[in-house]
């Protein structure tokens, strides 16, 4: 004789706002992917897809537009963003989870997410009077007379140093990306089994050796999620990236030069679009940008999963 179970009105009820709620998600991207698309018909009709994508002509007065120099900027201050500060914000979670005396791990815990929590144009802002004129006055002039001397190398910091440019941006950019990914690989440090490190301590490995062999591999997954974050956060961060940019469209091998990213160019000359053509154009930037961002975090996302697999057998 089979059972029949009675479904709780309240349980049908929670079951549907979560649903809704779920499925709104996905509404809401396809929203932004079609009104994108619909808005930016225009200058996809004219300038196409691939001419687009890899041209450098970037003119208002005669409409011509390309998005080749602004894919360029955004690659470049995330990629150098990214270099600066996965580095940084490992060794800070290492030195709070397996160095700092306990008095400590509180407060400079507590510092890394005040940091995140700072608004980007406070960092732009600070970025432009502050750390424009040091890297303009000391760190520029230094880098160009030591690493700007070597051989390939050195036509990466050729160009009068100004502070607004490239390299600015990037390490303004660092700074704002450096909390998640610290906080995140905090919390996967701190996952790792006590009992495992200690029984490494037991026969004699030092605290490098149990950092090195049993938290990183053990935590990789969760440091690499703080860093996809992190990626994320810097592909569309706009204002702090706008002060201290320079959004110059143009492709330069020098990071002391002036550049231009999407969301920058969009900050900036949204208001003055005043053409259709104009207009379109930069709604297409911004659905290039939706598309890097899909496409980087899909490729991320793949690896993650690839990574958990691996690490689950």
């Amino acid at each position: 004789m089979g059972i029949t179970l009675r479904k709780d009105p309240i349980d049908l009820f929670f079951s549907a706002v979560t649903a809704v709620a779920a499925c709104s998600v996905i509404a809401i991207i396809l929203g932004i992917v079609f009104v994108l698309i619909r808005e930016s018909s225009l200058a996809i009709g004219k300038f196409g897809f691939f001419a687009f994508l890899t041209s450098t002509d970037w003119n208002p007065v005669t409409e011509s537009f390309g998005a080749a120099t602004t894919i360029f900027g955004t690659i470049v201050t995330t990629v150098l963003a990214l270099v600066i500060a996965v580095p940084t914000a490992i060794g800070i979670a290492i030195f709070v989870t397996e160095v700092a005396p306990d008095f400590l791990k509180g407060p400079i815990g507590i510092a890394i997410e005040l940091l995140a929590a700072i608004p980007s144009i406070i960092y732009g802002m600070w970025g432009l009077f502050t750390l424009a004129p040091i890297m303009a006055n000391h760190i520029e002039p230094a880098l160009q007379s030591t690493v700007g001397r070597l051989p390939l190398i050195g036509i990466l910091f050729e160009g009068t140093p100004m502070g607004i440019d490239l390299f600015t941006a990037s390490v303004i950019l660092s700074i704002m990306i450096i909390p998640f990914t610290a906080s995140i690989a905090r919390d996967s440090f701190n996952l790792t089994p006590a009992v495992v490190k200690e029984s490494a301590y037991g026969i004699g490995a030092t605290k490098w050796e149990v950092v090195k062999n049993i938290v990183l591999p053990y935590s990789k997954v969760g440091v690499f999620g703080g860093v996809v974050l992190s990626l994320g956060r810097a592909l569309g961060e706009t204002m702090a990236v706008a002060f201290v940019l320079g959004n110059s469209h143009k492709i330069t091998s020098s990071l002391l030069d002036a550049a231009a990213t999407i969301t920058v160019t969009l900050a900036n000359e949204f208001t003055e679009a005043d053409s259709d053509v104009y207009l379109s154009s930069l709604f297409y930037l911004a659905l290039v940008l939706f598309l890097m961002s899909f496409i980087v975090l899909a490729i991320a996302k793949f690896f993650l999963l690839r990574a958990e697999k691996r690490y689950g057998r």
